[in-house]
């Protein structure tokens, strides 16, 4: 179910509020299952087909972790971390890998017609965190409760942020209604919800009306006129952000409603003055997930300038990957690779770059990287490309106003992490959440089917 959906804010919320709540009061050692139990609820909505996957996922990896808790056997880590990502490979990339092998003549490429189940690329990296920091001797044993919910906790399990173990584990075991500070984090709980809702609803939807028209005019094979590719590109670089943002932090308010804190994973990634301090601010979690658990172990920074070339391009093409099984996403992630690589010599080389000049350089490069990400082929990019460079005619009709205040807010506004950590006490935060919140509901209306961008990934 959707979190800008009436039956998840009119119905599953309150009802999963009122269990958590009774059971935080009255039976404490129940508040752990309850809230496996609402996860698996939430995620069987929408198909129950693919529930017993999640739940057979997180059965297998745990019972792999016992084992090797008793014998120690690394290579028993080793295959669940293969089976992870065999079942990834199976559900998102078999038809990708079989339509590059037929491309080879004579070669059989049959396909596996099946859904892509929500939040399998989120699910799969959570355990191959928690398995290789296992292996490293870093992470604890945990019962098969509290790893189901490190695996399956609603607020985080369809797109993220990707939490470490180390950063939400700990907080599980608290009463979190009975500290001091409650009534404070469900009012900043309130408000990131809200705030998160609006940005998806009042900002995010209606740039879609202006990207998704000149996209799909250039899936189509039609001419996309240079008016037509800047309003295209420049709304989808500001609806990303605002959708995926602002389901963030929706996930982040509602784990605070429920006693967790998240991580950030945003912080205004529009004003960044270099491609690094981009991927220090664009999806922050999944950043230090590339650098923790493939940039370093490729050999990083620390075995030589060649390899930390290879390490830095081999991340972000396998990035663009999981974002999606295409080559235009791999594409995408070897532009980002190569952008850090220049970057890296340009830093090596001792050069100046004034931050004025650096934030535009950056900006630019971004949004003609969206092309690539968003576009459902290369030859849709390439037409889309034509207009931007003024090689298509120039048209008319530029549609802006939605345009102007989303460029306001992505790079001169505040963002919603910071906002709701400078408001006063949690009453006036309840209060002002409860007002908007309404507004919201109201502007709502049958726009709450709008899937978030990132469930696709």
């Amino acid at each position: 179910m959707l979190f800008n959906s009436f039956v998840f804010l009119l119905a599953f919320l309150p009802l999963a509020l009122a269990l958590h709540g009774l059971a935080e009061r009255f039976a404490p050692r129940l508040r752990l299952p309850v809230l496996v139990l609402l996860s698996f609820a939430f995620y069987g909505y929408w198909d129950w087909r693919f529930l017993p996957l999640l739940v057979l996922s997180i059965g297998v990896n745990w019972l792999i972790a016992e084992s090797f808790q008793k014998t120690k056997a690394s290579g028993l880590i080793t295959l669940a971390i293969l089976l992870n990502l065999a079942v990834l490979a199976v559900f998102k990339y078999f038809n990708f890998f079989a339509d590059l092998a037929g491309m080879i003549p004579g070669l059989p490429a049959p396909k596996f017609d099946i859904a892509l189940p929500l939040g399998i690329s989120f699910f799969t990296f959570h355990h191959i965190m928690y398995l290789t920091d296992l292996r490293r001797g870093e992470a604890p044993r945990y019962d098969l409760v509290r790893y189901a919910l490190y695996i399956a906790f609603f607020p985080q399990v369809l797109a993220g942020p990707l939490v470490r173990w180390r950063e939400i584990m700990h907080q599980l075991d608290e009463r979190p209604y009975q500290r001091p500070d409650a009534a404070e984090r469900i009012g900043r709980g309130l408000m990131l919800l809200t705030l998160g809702l609006a940005k998806k609803v009042l900002i995010g939807d209606p740039l879609s009306e202006y990207a998704n028209p000149v996209f799909a005019a250039a899936a189509a094979g039609k001419v996309v006129s240079v008016m037509e590719a800047w309003q295209g590109t420049l709304a989808f670089t500001f609806q990303i952000y605002f959708d995926f943002s602002g389901y963030t932090d929706m996930a982040l308010g509602l784990a605070l409603l429920f006693g967790v804190v998240l991580p950030q994973n945003f912080e205004a990634p529009y004003r960044s003055v270099s491609i690094q301090d981009f991927w220090r601010r664009w999806h922050m979690t999944l950043s230090r997930f590339l650098r923790d658990y493939l940039y370093i172990p490729l050999g990083g920074s620390r075995s030589g300038l060649p390899t930390q070339l290879w390490a830095l391009f081999a991340t972000m093409a396998l990035g663009g990957l999981w974002h999606g099984a295409g080559l235009h996403f791999v594409a995408w992630g070897v532009a980002h690779g190569l952008a850090l690589i220049v970057a890296l010599f340009w830093r090596r080389a001792g050069l100046p770059m004034p931050a004025p000049l650096g934030w535009l350089l950056t900006f630019l490069f971004v949004v003609l990287c969206w092309v690539l990400f968003r576009a459902t082929s290369f030859d849709a990019a390439v037409t889309i490309y034509k207009g931007l460079f003024g090689l298509a005619p120039i048209g008319t009709g530029l549609k802006w106003r939605a345009l102007l205040p989303a460029a306001a807010f992505a790079i001169i506004g505040p963002t919603a992490w910071s906002l709701v950590h400078k408001l006063p006490p949690a009453r006036w935060i309840a209060v002002l959440s409860g007002l908007l919140f309404v507004i919201i509901l109201l502007k709502i209306g049958e726009d709450a089917n709008y899937e978030f961008i990132y469930f696709q990934f």
